[in-house]
């Protein structure tokens, strides 16, 4: 059997200095930043939110932008040097004992960390699941 971490790896389009993630709104948010050309309001920066690495997957998991306050998806270029900070600084959203020695070392990195990941396996534009030994991605 592999090693599950190996199987982990960020698909994404980036440069050396950005990354593009994907991240549904509520059409007031959109408007908003694509009018500034940043986050303003109504965009709370204390809200938990979901971002992907993905364009398919981030279309997919708002139901193809139909999902109330998702009707909107936007690519955002995001930092490499933000981006690896919230990933040197993030916990995984559940207990992986290839990673975290016991359960209790995993619920104190949890408490510890304001970013989660979650990993999902990665799949074709059909949905069917890659070939075992594939990676997965965020």
């Amino acid at each position: 059997m592999s090693d599950p971490a190996s199987n982990r790896q960020i698909r994404a389009m980036y440069t050396d200095r950005t990354i593009t993630i994907y991240q549904a709104f509520p059409d007031a948010i959109a408007d908003a930043a694509l009018a500034s050309g940043t986050f303003v309001a109504p965009f709370s920066h204390s809200r938990a939110t979901w971002i992907k690495p993905s364009f398919l997957w981030m279309a997919y998991r708002c139901g193809w932008a139909a999902k109330e306050g998702q009707e909107r998806v936007l690519a955002i270029e995001i930092s490499r040097e933000g981006f690896e900070w919230a990933l040197e600084h993030s916990c995984l959203t559940h207990n992986d004992p290839a990673v975290y020695p016991d359960a209790a070392a995993w619920r104190r990195r949890l408490s510890m960390t304001c970013v989660r990941i979650q990993w999902t396996p990665s799949a074709t534009f059909t949905w069917h699941p890659l070939a075992t030994g594939q990676s997965r991605s965020a």
